[in-house]
């Protein structure tokens, strides 16, 4: 469980950096983006080390339906994740669609995998991007919505979203992880 929590520790810190301390980040220039790049990925590859080797209570399970929902709020995650590369219609609605695809996709995971090293792994990305949401409104409360976009960027993030989610899919069922049950 160490594993994980300093993963989940180490992604925060990189990324809650520029946040927190904006000046420190900006003196750095692009070796700060180094920092954070090296620095993420270490914290996902431990946080997946981490949640592999990890035991710990199990409270509930995996449920047709709740696999069902799960797929659907995973799907509508990619979809918020694409959407913000496009700029697409939704994305006037929501201002932080990728930090609310993190959350949206925290939650999905929390239905299927009611354990504890579930409820650190997902819980905890759920609590950054929930700070992180609320970091970055207090610091640029002003909000200007994107400008429409062209229906080509819609039916793009829709065709990246199908191909994406395949693509996950695909690596769940090779780790072992049957998503549609």
């Amino acid at each position: 469980m160490t594993t994980l929590i300093l993963g989940l520790i180490l992604w925060s810190g990189v990324h809650f950096w520029k946040r927190l301390a904006p000046d420190s980040r900006e003196r750095m220039g692009d070796k700060g983006k180094l920092v954070v790049t090296i620095g993420a990925v270490l914290g996902i590859v431990l946080m997946v080390i981490g949640y592999r080797a990890a035991e710990g209570a199990v409270y509930w399970g995996r449920s047709p339906a709740m696999t069902g929902i799960n797929n659907l709020l995973m799907l509508f995650a990619v979809y918020l994740y694409a959407a913000s590369g496009a700029k697409t219609r939704i994305t006037r609605k929501i201002r932080h669609p990728q930090l609310t695809a993190v959350k949206i996709w925290a939650v999905a995971h929390l239905l299927v995998n009611g354990d504890v090293p579930s409820f650190v792994l997902f819980g905890g990305l759920l609590a950054w991007a929930v700070v992180e949401v609320i970091l970055i409104n207090r610091a640029n409360r002003a909000w200007t919505p994107p400008p429409v976009a062209p229906m080509k960027k819609e039916i793009t993030a829709i065709v990246a979203t199908v191909v994406v989610f395949a693509i996950i899919a695909a690596v769940h069922a090779w780790l072992g992880y049957n998503p549609f049950g």
